[in-house]
């Protein structure tokens, strides 16, 4: 190119993963650069994604799925985003062609897929009004207004109208137009939805961005794959209510749920792995091995221990408690309901109000019924003075807290209104912090190892500063406690993410979510930085030079609530409780109630004497129908007792999952159960 046609066309320079730099003109797209290197690269890539060579610099994960959806929805990460292939390249920037394989990759499939059910719905029922469809984890939804319901077979149709859509192999190209106009189109067309989000996501004298495919178009921030052909696996699996914003004021909608992968593989693996989740479902299973209920005539949310699951929840609660005492922790007990007032001095009233049930007027004050421990231990730490010597102090509670859910939002034991948390609460002076984080931390990933999790994800979220509604404090104590929770994940080397704005509203934290054996993600525990609520109460300590301080507090809770660590138990171990968790650990069969019962009975003592529950069938039952009963109950051990094994002080071994493994010295199987117990051992 001659120099004096560079000059003419104003140059760019484009950063690959490699480091390897080109200069292209302004204007040239990522397809274009993708095409440059290998036309088998061009046709194989989906998106790209971007970041000013500017902000190279900057911290952040440029391969976080996250910070990728947040760039989708138009909240630049770090100025990293997501772009069409098509879209004009206009600064210097790093640039990545995402394929297939790539997870952001797989949201904006899902994204377009949104669009293509879109279309079909508005060829298939043109009165219908559009909301908005979103990827989401497990596929797309889109919520839509039209009076009649849509059945199984309208399902039928639009699934098969989505094909067509892309089978015409529509280009998804993106267009701009004045704000105002959107408005009145939008308007005109009785799109009261399209018209909201305009409103709230845009601002006066803006452009809004649309993309079209064939003869629809929508409202959307984009990005999309290069066309409808690219959605090549999908399917339409649902339809539920949903009201508009979220206030059952307002209309009735239809959210229409779907999925969509790269290929029929991934969308038929997806679909096996939903019966594996069925399979699983803890109040499925809560009901098959009588564990729990949930009585309508008492209230939903509300959560009724039978005897089995009060014998796994008893269990899970004595490991904690000895953990706490072991590690420290001196445990109190505070009242379920407490004055208004101090409700107030806590923030919770301003800050939680409408996740607390309403105040209960008594003759001498209102009451509320407590949604957090925490107001109550800091009452604890306050009946009496304390000096920089008795510092730290932790105080632990298994604590019955009670939220206000909303009508339909309930699920089993995993969204409730009524829950038991694993509390604690820690007093300490600003140098003691980081060890006292890093010790939740630790007591965290030692709760799940010991309940069988080997998997775990951590987020560090953080506040907005501008958003003073929803939070406390100063900046200075914001970036003080970020700082030390940052340094506290550092010095354990544990690899976290950033969450900005998705903090309490008292202080930063540290979300610990476990991933479970189908690899799903459970937020359960949280270990949080507080200096609001010792400020609030007025906290002191006397320090080494004499003089009154506060502390800061951290709130910790590892289960998260008993209820939903035992949904999440129940569902990873499919009810196949590890023995130390369950309720029947060994299960005995006579093989004759009359010849055998004697020698049972003899069995379940020497069973019982060394720790076991053990359960005898002693029905004139055959044999058969004794084992199939303990089967199905998951017992670990059925014991087989007939004239050998009593003539022989010895038992026949059926293990659950391995089946027959013969006989053995009943000394010798106390001897391997008993060992199982105490290293609390996820395998039989």
């Amino acid at each position: 190119m001659s120099e004096s046609v560079m000059e003419a066309v104003q140059m760019i320079r484009v950063q690959l993963p490699d480091g390897s730099v080109r200069e292209v003109a302004k204007g040239t797209t990522p397809f274009d650069v993708a095409t440059s290197i290998s036309p088998r690269l061009a046709a194989a890539v989906v998106i790209a994604r971007i970041k000013p060579l500017s902000l190279e610099t900057i911290e952040g994960d440029a391969s976080d799925p996250e910070a990728s959806e947040a760039a989708m929805y138009g909240a630049a990460t770090s100025g990293e985003r997501l772009v069409d292939l098509t879209a004009p390249l206009t600064e210097d920037v790093s640039l990545e062609l995402l394929k297939e394989s790539d997870e952001a990759a797989l949201k904006v499939v899902r994204h377009s897929a949104a669009h293509v059910m879109a279309t079909a719905i508005l060829e298939l029922f043109p009165e219908t009004k559009l909301g908005h469809g979103p990827a989401t984890d497990a596929g797309f939804f889109y919520d839509v207004y039209r009076e009649t319901p849509f059945s199984d077979a309208d399902l039928a149709a639009i699934e098969a109208r989505m094909a067509e859509v892309v089978a015409r192999d529509e280009k998804f190209v993106r267009e701009e137009e004045p704000r105002e106009k959107g408005l009145e189109d939008y308007a005109a067309q009785g799109e009261f939805m399209k018209v909201h989000f305009i409103e709230r996501f845009t601002h006066a004298g803006e452009s809004i961005s649309l993309y079209k495919n064939g003869n629809f178009t929508d409202f959307c921030r984009g990005p999309h794959v290069p066309s409808t052909g690219r959605v090549k696996a999908f399917k339409v699996t649902s339809v539920a209510g949903a009201y508009w914003l979220g206030d059952e004021k307002n209309q009735q909608l239809q959210r229409i749920y779907g999925t969509a992968f790269f290929n029929a593989k991934d969308l038929d693996a997806h679909f096996k792995r939903l019966e594996e989740i069925k399979a699983r479902d803890h109040r499925v299973l809560g009901k098959q091995l009588d564990l729990f209920s949930i009585q309508e005539v008492a209230g939903s949310g509300l959560i009724f221990w039978h005897p089995k699951g009060g014998l796994i929840r008893k269990t899970m609660e004595d490991w904690m408690k000895s953990e706490c005492i072991r590690r420290g922790y001196e445990m109190v007990y505070t009242p379920h309901i407490m004055k208004r007032e101090l409700w107030k001095i806590s923030g919770h009233e301003g800050h939680y109000a409408e996740n607390m049930y309403p105040p209960m007027e008594l003759d001498d004050a209102e009451y509320r019924l407590k949604p957090m421990n925490c107001p109550g231990h800091i009452l604890i730490y306050k009946n009496s003075p304390k000096s920089y010597r008795d510092l730290p102090v932790r105080y632990a509670e298994l604590g019955n807290v009670y939220r206000y859910e909303r009508s339909g939002t309930m699920h089993g034991l995993l969204r409730v209104r009524g829950f038991t948390q694993d509390d604690a609460h820690i007093f300490c002076t600003p140098a003691q912090i980081e060890d006292e984080v890093i010790g939740c931390v630790e007591f965290a990933q030692s709760v799940l190892h010991t309940f069988g999790f080997a998997e775990f994800k951590v987020e560090l979220s953080t506040w907005d500063p501008e958003d003073k509604k929803t939070y406390t404090g100063t900046e200075a104590n914001w970036n003080l406690a970020i700082e030390s929770l940052h340094r506290a994940l550092d010095r354990k080397g544990i690899p976290f993410r950033t969450i900005p704005g998705e903090a309490a509203f008292y202080g930063p934290k540290i979300d610990i979510k476990l991933v479970d054996v189908l690899g799903r993600l459970w937020q359960l525990s949280t270990v949080q930085f507080d200096f609001t609520l010792p400020e609030r109460f007025g906290l002191e300590y006397k320090g080494e030079d004499g003089e009154m301080h506060q502390p800061v507090m951290v709130h910790r809770a590892l289960f998260g609530s008993v209820e939903r660590f035992f949904g999440v138990l129940i569902e990873h171990y499919a009810g196949a409780f590890p023995l130390w968790l369950a309720p029947v650990q060994i299960g005995l069969v006579p093989i004759s109630s009359d010849k055998h019962l004697e020698y049972a009975e003899k069995v379940k003592a020497q069973l019982e004497a060394a720790g076991l529950r053990v359960e005898l069938d002693g029905r004139n039952e055959k044999m058969n129908a004794k084992i199939r009963e303990f089967t199905l109950q998951k017992v670990p051990f059925v014991l087989i007792l007939g004239d050998k094994e009593s003539a022989t002080d010895s038992v026949s071994v059926r293990t659950r999952g391995k089946g027959d493994e013969g006989s053995v010295p009943l000394t010798t199987f106390i001897e391997r159960t008993t060992t199982l117990l105490k290293d609390r051992s996820a395998t039989l």
